[in-house]
């Protein structure tokens, strides 16, 4: 019964969380991942995260991300964020025990969101090749893209 409850508990500081699973594990440079999510509560902080399934064919120790987070009254902020995948050594960061590795990514810390109402996040990949100018057209090994907020504890 105790561990039924502590289950419940640490599950309530979830507030949304929604994966997208991308076809063929390769995010194409032109596909955008969105999330659709409603928002009530405009006093207190939440974190921000976007979700990264890897597998072993996923080549790069980085990750682009241009995020679009559209507000219910049509603004827009439009951010372009750097994650590290994996280490110094070529060892994919993130949690899972097969080839697959997921990752919990900061997105936004303590958003307070100014309106109540529904938002929208898009995302798309902005990789390059090292010295290149265009995207890679098919960032292959990416397998699913999430999006959570959660109650700050």
């Amino acid at each position: 019964m105790i561990t039924f409850i502590l289950l419940i508990s640490c599950g309530d500081k979830i507030e949304f969380t929604k994966f997208k699973s991308i076809s063929n594990g390769s995010w194409e440079a032109n596909k955008n991942v969105s999330f659709e999510f409603d928002i009530r509560d405009t006093i207190v902080p939440k974190n921000l995260f976007i979700h990264i399934r890897n597998n072993k064919e996923y080549s790069f120790s980085n990750l682009y991300v241009i995020t679009d987070l559209h507000f219910p009254n049509g603004n827009q902020v439009i951010d372009t964020l750097h994650y590290e995948m994996a280490d110094t050594t070529g060892k994919y960061l993130g949690k899972g025990f097969t080839d697959i590795k997921e990752n919990k990514l900061f997105y936004k810390e303590e958003k307070v969101f100014p309106e109540s109402g529904k938002y929208m996040l898009i995302m798309r990949h902005a990789m390059r090749k090292s010295g290149e100018v265009n995207t890679i057209p098919f960032l292959e090994g990416v397998q699913d893209v999430g999006f959570s907020i959660e109650k700050i504890e």
